[in-house]
């Protein structure tokens, strides 16, 4: 089945910095362009860490800090947060201020596996690299979002297409399928159990489906089939188990 990739909604024309970027350039191309972070590239557009309007909030924060030595001060100097934090206080290029190593996506993955990702990271934006492990473009959360802006009718087809006539082999109009506001709801008949749990995995899987309606029966539940038994051939018999 068809997923789409990051590249699809990536934004090409990127804002970046080099490490030598003052923080005042930072400053200012943060907010002419209006985003809220931009990666940071070495010479050859290899992406080498994030810098965003947190890291230079923190800063000025912590600079002030510093202006005001006291015993709590002196003692989060010691841990490596501390020192992390004073080492920004300092920072006055993209390169001192940026958080590293970045977490970054290529091109060919698929927008689910990129929220994953920045799930995972706890990260607003991914940098997403091509072929050559270069800068391509860059994901936000607003941008992997816009997935569930596409129309019914278009998810509807892709139900149509790739699940019922590409992965079970069933004519268009072989189960009923109705989508609302990224809802999908499959009712009607089908052969067999494994067939019916296979349509709603599938249709479960398809970028911009919000949740799908089970409205399915079977005719035959073949996961009470033992080994030693006949059984009816089907795509189903070649289905990777969730085991």
């Amino acid at each position: 089945m068809k997923h789409d990739k990051v590249a699809s909604v990536m934004t090409t024309e990127v804002v970046s910095a080099t490490y030598g970027t003052p923080f005042k350039e930072v400053a200012r191309l943060l907010a002419e362009h209006g985003v809220s972070g931009l990666p940071v590239v070495d010479e050859d557009r290899r992406v080498i860490g994030v810098v965003s309007e947190t890291d230079l909030l923190a800063r000025q924060a912590d600079e002030t800090l510093q202006d005001e030595p006291s015993a709590r001060s002196r003692i989060a100097g010691l841990t490596r947060d501390g020192r992390r934090r004073a080492a920004k206080a300092r920072a006055r290029t993209a390169g001192q201020l940026m958080s590293a190593p970045p977490v970054t996506v290529p091109a060919d993955v698929t927008i689910a596996e990129a929220a994953r990702t920045m799930a995972r990271h706890r990260v607003e934006r991914l940098p997403v690299l091509d072929a050559d492990a270069r800068l391509a473009g860059i994901v936000t959360r607003r941008d992997l979002l816009a997935v569930f802006l596409r129309p019914d009718e278009e998810i509807r087809r892709r139900v149509v297409d790739d699940v019922l006539v590409g992965a079970l082999s069933m004519p268009p109009r072989g189960i009923g399928v109705s989508v609302t506001e990224g809802v999908v709801t499959l009712f009607g008949e089908v052969e067999r159990r494994s067939e019916r749990q296979i349509s709603l995995s599938m249709t479960q899987q398809i970028d911009g489906v919000v949740a799908v309606v089970d409205r399915l029966t079977h005719r035959l539940d073949d996961s009470r089939i033992r080994p030693d038994e006949p059984a009816v051939h089907g795509i189903a018999d070649n289905w990777p188990s969730r085991g």
